[in-house]
């Protein structure tokens, strides 16, 4: 099946080629890790590196947010962003300069500098591979050994918002079926909330962990940690934060929308002593205990939606 390798496909034909060993790599490649921690003079360096494969519409800033959002959950501000784009000939340069546009404009908001990169066009792809690495510094050591039993989940955001952005832009006739134009042009408003950087900033002073939900959606994220921690995750399914509007598409097409990427949501771990300091724009939607795992489909639905 096409998108992000499984988690037992990781762990069998990616993550056991670490290289060599270093004393200065605090975290790396893992299950539920959304960046590489590094041990630097004055700090921890932050490194995380995605790609956009999902999207046309506003690519180079959904670039940009969701290398960032990786940082941000290891307690980073986003600084520097490398970018590869190896684009199909026939697109040509206009769709490089719209990119390079898009990617640069969110980075000057951001105050993230564009520290190089690799372009080319080609002959051997269909479509664009547009992929970023972002890098920024920390004082935190945020990863998912710091995550024990009775510790508390929040969230931020509603779940699928980038998946449901998305499918407004890139196949607006399902959507016509189900909604109106003023609910369509809602849905494609948000993209204004892809960045969880300031959430992060929030709470970085007191999570143990925090995760970005991207391809698998929740579901896929919650998955990760659980399997990373070894603990049952107790769900609150009810607190979930989902829109109505994305409860509306998934019954009309046929999805399970915590199965939606979800750049935007934002999940932090939080101790037992420190859930008060939580914000009231965050969901309590888990706590974790010992016993069986809780079973989670990792599964995207968007490329099944998009080929409707």
């Amino acid at each position: 099946m096409p998108g992000k390798l499984q988690p037992e496909i990781l762990k069998d034909n990616v993550l056991n080629f670490t290289g060599a060993l270093r004393d200065d790599l605090i975290v790396g490649g893992g299950i539920g890790e959304d960046a590489a921690l590094i041990k630097v003079p004055n700090g921890i360096l932050v490194a995380a590196s995605d790609p956009v494969t999902g999207a046309v519409k506003n690519a180079g800033s959904l670039l940009v947010h969701v290398n960032a959002n990786d940082l941000a959950c290891k307690g980073a501000d986003p600084s520097w962003l490398i970018v590869t784009l190896i684009v199909p000939d026939k697109m040509n340069l206009d769709f490089i300069k719209k990119i390079m546009s898009e990617i640069h404009e969110t980075c000057k908001k951001m105050n993230i500098s564009i520290a190089g990169g690799h372009t080319e066009l080609t002959d051997k792809y269909e479509y664009p591979v547009i992929s970023g690495t972002m890098l920024g510094i920390t004082k935190y050591n945020l990863n998912t050994k710091n995550i024990h039993e009775g510790d508390y989940v929040a969230a931020f955001g509603h779940a699928g918002l980038e998946g449901m952005n998305i499918i407004a832009n890139d196949r607006r006739d399902l959507f016509a079926k189900i909604f109106n134009d003023d609910e369509i042009n809602l849905i494609r408003s948000w993209e204004n909330d892809f960045s969880i950087v300031e959430p992060a900033k929030i709470l970085r002073e007191f999570a143990v962990y925090m995760h970005d939900p991207t391809e698998g959606g929740l579901n896929g994220a919650l998955y990760e940690i659980q399997e990373a921690c070894n603990l049952r995750l107790e769900l609150y399914k009810n607190d979930i934060p989902i829109s109505e509007l994305t409860l509306r598409a998934a019954e009309k097409l046929n999805f399970n929308p915590l199965n939606l990427i979800s750049s935007g949501m934002l999940i932090a771990v939080i101790p037992e002593n420190k859930i008060s300091k939580v914000p009231q724009d965050f969901k309590i939607i888990g706590r974790f205990t010992k016993g069986e795992k809780i079973p989670l489909n990792t599964n995207e639905e968007l490329w099944k939606v998009l080929k409707i």
